[in-house]
C-alpha cells in the first residue's frame, strides 16, 4: 500500500492543512482570569507574569469591554485583599459590599451578556494564606465548607453566573449546590476545581494575590501530582454533588488526567493553564529561546486536543489577537 497511501498528500500546503484540522482554537474556548484590587486608576503588572496585570474597579470596566470587543465572553474574577481585611475565618469574603462583589457588579453592567465566574477559596482572604479555617496547624474541612457555602451564595446574589470553588474540600460542592437551590438560585452553575494538584506551577499567582501559605503547604487538600486514579474519583464525585463544568489544573503536564477525565465523563472539562506555564513562555521568549506565539499555540491546541471545552488562560487576549 505505501505507493497508494501517502499521508503527506493532506500536509502538502496550509490550505490543505487547514482543511483537515481536527482542533480548532478560537475565542469562544476561552476563560480570561482578571486579578482586581482596591482604589483607583490602577493598572499595575505582575511582575512575575510580564504584561499581564491587576485593576482597580474603574479600569476593570474597561478592561472587560475590550474583551468583550474581541470575542472574549467569559471571565473568572479574582481579589487581592488587603492585609488588614485578612483573618482565619475569611470573614470578609462574606461582606456583600466586598471588593469581589463590587467587581461582580461592575462587570455585569458594564457588558451585561459578559459570563462572569468567580473564585470560591479563603486563601486571599485568609491571615494564614491557605483554601481554609485553621486550627492547630491543620485544615479544617467542614468549618472551612460552611463559609464556602455562605460566600458562594453571597456571590450569586451579587449576580455570579457560575461560582468556581478552588478548595479541594471534601463535600463543598454539595452544599453549595444545596444553598444555591434553597436560596432559588438555580440557575448559577458550579464550575469546581475537581482535580486540582499540589503544583509548583502556582507561584507566580500567589505573587499576584499575595496569597502564599504562610505555614507549610497546600498538600492535604490539593492533590498528590504522582496520582491519576483520584483524579477520576474526585471529578465523579463532584458531578454527584452537583457540579456543572469540572476542571483540571494545571494544563500541560496533566493532559493525560485531562484525557481521562473527559472519557469519564458527560459534562464540559475545563483546563487551567496556569501562572507558572505563562511566566516560563513569557522568560523564554524574552530570552529569545522559544518562539513566543508559536509555543502559546502549541500548548493551548495540545489543552484542547486532550479533550478541553474551555480553558482559562493568560494567554486569551494574546491568542486571540493572533487568531484574528
Amino acid at each position: 500500500m505505501y505507493p497508494l497511501r501517502r499521508n503527506r498528500r493532506l500536509r502538502t500546503s496550509e490550505a490543505v492543512r487547514s482543511l483537515v484540522r481536527e482542533t480548532i482554537i478560537s475565542p469562544n474556548d476561552f476563560i480570561v482570569p482578571l486579578f482586581v484590587v482596591e482604589g483607583k486608576g490602577i493598572k499595575e503588572e505582575i511582575a512575575s507574569m510580564p504584561n499581564y496585570f491587576r485593576f482597580s474597579l474603574d479600569l476593570l470596566e474597561q478592561e472587560v469591554k475590550e474583551l468583550w470587543k474581541m470575542g472574549l465572553k467569559s471571565v473568572l474574577i479574582f481579589v487581592k485583599v488587603p492585609d488588614n481585611l485578612k483573618d482565619n475565618a475569611g470573614t470578609e469574603a462574606l461582606n456583600a459590599e466586598g471588593l469581589m462583589q463590587r467587581a461582580i457588579k461592575i462587570v455585569k453592567n458594564a457588558v451585561p451578556e459578559m459570563l462572569v465566574m468567580t473564585d470560591v477559596a479563603l486563601d486571599p482572604y485568609s491571615s494564614f494564606g491557605h483554601d481554609g479555617v485553621v486550627a492547630d496547624g491543620k485544615i479544617i474541612n467542614d468549618d472551612t465548607t460552611a463559609i464556602l457555602t455562605e460566600m458562594s451564595l453571597s456571590h450569586a446574589k451579587a449576580g455570579a453566573d457560575f461560582i468556581a470553588p478552588s478548595d479541594m474540600m471534601d463535600g463543598r460542592i454539595f452544599e453549595i449546590r444545596s444553598l444555591l437551590e434553597d436560596e432559588g438560585f438555580h440557575d448559577t452553575g458550579i464550575m469546581s476545581y475537581s482535580a486540582k494538584y499540589a503544583s509548583a506551577f502556582y507561584g507566580p499567582f500567589r505573587d499576584a494575590l499575595d496569597s502564599a501559605p504562610g505555614f507549610g503547604d497546600k498538600k492535604t487538600y490539593q492533590m498528590d501530582p504522582a496520582n491519576r486514579e483520584e483524579a477520576i474519583r474526585e471529578t465523579l464525585m463532584d458531578i454527584e454533588e452537583g457540579a456543572d463544568i469540572v476542571m483540571v489544573k494545571p494544563g500541560l503536564c496533566y493532559l493525560d488526567i485531562v484525557r481521562d477525565i473527559k472519557e469519564a465523563v458527560t459534562v464540559p472539562v475545563a483546563v487551567y493553564q496556569v501562572s507558572g506555564e505563562y511566566a516560563m513562555i513569557k522568560a523564554a521568549s524574552e530570552k529569545g529561546w522559544l518562539d513566543h506565539d508559536a509555543v502559546m499555540m502549541e500548548q493551548l491546541t495540545a489543552i484542547k486536543r486532550a479533550g478541553a471545552n474551555m480553558i482559562a488562560s493568560y494567554f486569551a487576549k494574546d491568542a486571540v489577537k493572533l487568531l484574528s
